[in-house]
């Protein structure tokens, strides 16, 4: 089968990380990707069959590129319009990027007769209980128009579908296929954590860390200031992974003096690996989520873990597969009680570690996920087109003439 994949590849963000692993999973299974993506270096169908079997590279011109949204070049809709035209996929698949291109592509795809199936990734709270939320709820209302006219729409939660069937998407449309780990990858450290490298190099008893955003979002500050709060003495580190525009703000006021250790973007996955194989206990505190591959990873890992009832992080780590802080609001008053536990009690970390492993192989594996992706391809395919907007104007507004002529 013949995929076009439209995605990220900068900069980096969970979406980038899904097209990656979907995309490499796809070619490992023989089938054949064309990876559109923004970028200012512009080529129509670069072939990269030399390095990947079966993959070809599409740029499309953007203005502007942020890991939340993207604003293409006024070109772009036609570029897009014409290499899809000229490749001739079995099924275009777009990872959104939350750009206007997201909106043309139903129609785009209604005249070249080819498939569209989506994955929606914008964070969500199942309440509106604070900004955040807010702010995450009005990005569905805004989407749920277009994606009602996508052949399928990919999302990682049944609290996602009841979400956007309130607003408007046919349930019919609507997949629930959740993100998925490769648990071969990510996998527990084959040697006691107290052994590796890293773990001797912080100078430690208890490891924890936070991967991901710094970013108002994530609800990180509370975390900083949980840890502050409960003086969690001179063996336990916080370890943070990220970058975001809180960084600086919070590294100048949250250091070294508390147990806190900054170590920024880290771009090497083996690095984020070993990571999460030396610590004990993952942290995840967001006010809004999707489906975090950061805390699945972790979870892979062998790490207890700690995540808000936001997005469905709380889904995952319910009945007894990790701890769920069922209130977004009151996170750091939470973290103050929970973090000296896990300091003074490391058994709890490790059986907690080991049923999150459990839960990611019994529902979470990237080769599952895979698998469900292509039934979801099969039929689509089967059914052929669900009824589209219609599309009348579509050519002249490109300047083209014809169907999918090559």
């Amino acid at each position: 089968m013949q995929i076009a994949w439209l995605g990220k590849k900068s900069p980096f963000c969970g979406n980038v990380t899904y097209g990656r692993e979907v995309t490499n999973s796809l070619l490992d299974r023989g089938h054949r990707v064309s990876f559109f993506h923004f970028s200012q270096a512009e080529n129509e169908a670069e072939d990269h069959s030399e390095f990947a079997p079966n993959f070809k590279e599409v740029t499309i011109p953007f203005l502007f590129k942020s890991q939340i949204y993207t604003l293409p070049k006024l070109r772009s809709s036609k570029l897009l319009y014409r290499a899809l035209r000229r490749l001739k996929p079995d099924v275009v698949h777009a990872s959104l990027t939350l750009s206007p291109l997201d909106f043309r592509l139903p129609e785009l795809c209604e005249d070249l007769n080819v498939p569209l199936v989506a994955t929606f990734h914008p964070a969500f709270d199942n309440q509106v209980r604070n900004w955040a939320s807010g702010t995450q709820y009005l990005m569905y209302q805004l989407y749920a128009p277009a994606l009602a006219h996508y052949d399928r729409v990919i999302v990682f939660s049944y609290l996602q579908k009841d979400l956007l069937i309130k607003l408007g998407v046919g349930a019919d449309r609507i997949a629930v296929i959740p993100n998925g780990v490769d648990v071969e990858k990510y996998s527990p450290s084959p040697v006691p954590k107290a052994s590796t490298l890293l773990r001797k190099s912080w100078g430690c008893d208890r490891v924890f860390v936070y991967q991901g955003r710094i970013a108002p979002e994530k609800n990180v500050e509370a975390l900083l200031k949980a840890w502050k709060a409960a003086n969690m003495g001179n063996q336990s580190r916080l370890i943070m992974v990220g970058s975001g525009p809180l960084l600086a703000p919070l590294k100048a006021q949250y250091g070294e003096e508390i147990g806190v250790e900054w170590l920024g973007f880290v771009a090497e996955e083996s690095k984020r690996i070993e990571i999460l194989r030396s610590a004990d206990v993952y942290i995840l505190p967001s006010l809004v989520e999707g489906l975090s591959l950061s805390l699945l990873e972790a979870m892979s890992c062998g790490l207890a873990c700690i995540a808000t009832d936001a997005g469905a992080d709380g889904e995952v780590l319910e009945k007894g597969a990790g701890i769920v802080m069922r209130t977004t609001q009151s996170v750091a008053t939470q973290l103050q009680t929970l973090l000296p536990l896990f300091r003074d009690h490391p058994e709890l970390a490790e059986f907690l570690g080991q049923k999150a492993r459990a839960r990611v192989l019994e529902r979470y594996t990237l080769s599952g996920n895979i698998t469900d992706v292509e039934a979801l391809y099969q039929d689509v395919l089967k059914q052929g087109k669900m009824e589209a907007p219609a599309v009348s104007s579509l050519r002249a507004s490109f300047g083209l003439s014809g169907r999918s002529s090559s």
